[in-house]
């Protein structure tokens, strides 16, 4: 290939003069050009949340690059993608983030501060009895780079560990289920339950009011996947009926959120913004870079999207 690719950079909400001034510092030789309608004259594309007319566009690129870890806003497009490999962001400092926000949210929980945060709110003083950690069971749903340094965070606190994926796998210290019959044990007894799964047809809607009902009474929720793994209503009335005693949710069906979303009326969901990892973009262009490199070399890369499975 040419020693000066040109690498095409878009991004739905236009914020791409931060990643071109990146990729001057980490591939000078690179040539950083924008879409504008039409065809798209590059060698890589370097992307996030494209329209259907990009995608088409794309037909001859050698590789397509995710600015992010998720893949289903590529993957929607089918059929339409071209051929080209599509490789999503590894962690570039997500991992260490998502640890940090999931970490936050169990300590929180578990030390009962949302619920010191509400007696301030009132007024009140009136310490709690501490909850018993040998019950405060943490599951974390999804077993990929970010569920693994996940629980890599939360083992020094004690707490239960249990973990589900796809396909079975072993990790020391937690208690592993693997394959969707396996889904329901895995959640019965779940205190704490953190979603990480990708967004697939078969995630989409998988935390619905009877595999919520099966988390452990007083349980909680934290979701930093996809809105669309869970049913709103459901947890809603699972919190007001107490069977649940809340949620920290950072990602949403539609975001950002809408203002008459009951979520926002209701003191037991916290709300953020789509924040627990945000793409450090210095550390993921040497990372888009790197690979780039090495596919010019005629080398395998890590983080190419498997179709089939949707991640």
């Amino acid at each position: 290939m040419a020693t000066a690719p040109r690498i095409l950079l878009y991004r739905s909400d236009g914020r791409t003069a931060e990643w071109g001034a990146a990729f001057a510092n980490a591939y000078p030789q690179a040539q950083c050009v924008t879409w504008t309608g039409g065809a798209a004259d590059c060698d890589y594309a370097v992307i996030w949340a494209p329209p259907a007319a990009l995608v088409t566009a794309l037909q001859d690129v050698k590789a397509i690059f995710l600015m992010g870890a998720g893949v289903d806003a590529i993957l929607q497009f089918g059929a339409a993608l071209p051929p080209a490999p599509i490789i999503r962001l590894g962690d570039a400092g997500m991992g260490l983030q998502m640890a940090e926000y999931v970490l936050h949210a169990v300590l929180r929980y578990f030390r009962r501060f949302d619920e010191y945060d509400r007696q301030l709110r009132l007024g009140v003083w009136k310490p709690l009895a501490p909850h018993a950690r040998e019950d405060f069971t943490v599951g974390v749903l999804g077993l990929g780079q970010l569920g693994t340094r996940v629980i890599d965070a939360l083992r020094p606190f004690g707490f239960p560990l249990r973990g589900w994926s796809r396909s079975s796998k072993t990790i020391e210290g937690v208690d592993c289920f693997g394959g969707i019959a396996q889904l329901d044990d895995f959640l019965r007894g779940t205190r704490i339950l953190i979603c990480l799964l990708p967004l697939t047809p078969d995630t989409d809607h998988l935390l619905g009011r009877a595999r919520l009902s099966l988390l452990a009474q007083g349980g909680f929720v934290v979701n930093v996947a996809r809105g669309a793994h869970l049913d709103d209503n459901a947890l809603l009335a699972l919190i007001r009926e107490g069977h649940l005693a809340g949620a920290t949710l950072d990602v949403f069906r539609a975001e950002p959120l809408p203002l008459d979303h009951a979520f926002w009326g209701e003191p037991r969901v916290t709300i953020t913004p789509h924040i627990s990892a945000l793409t450090i973009v210095d550390e993921a262009v040497r990372q888009i870079a790197g690979k780039m490199h090495a596919l010019a070399r005629g080398e395998t890369v890590a983080d190419v999207v498997d179709r089939t499975r949707g991640y």
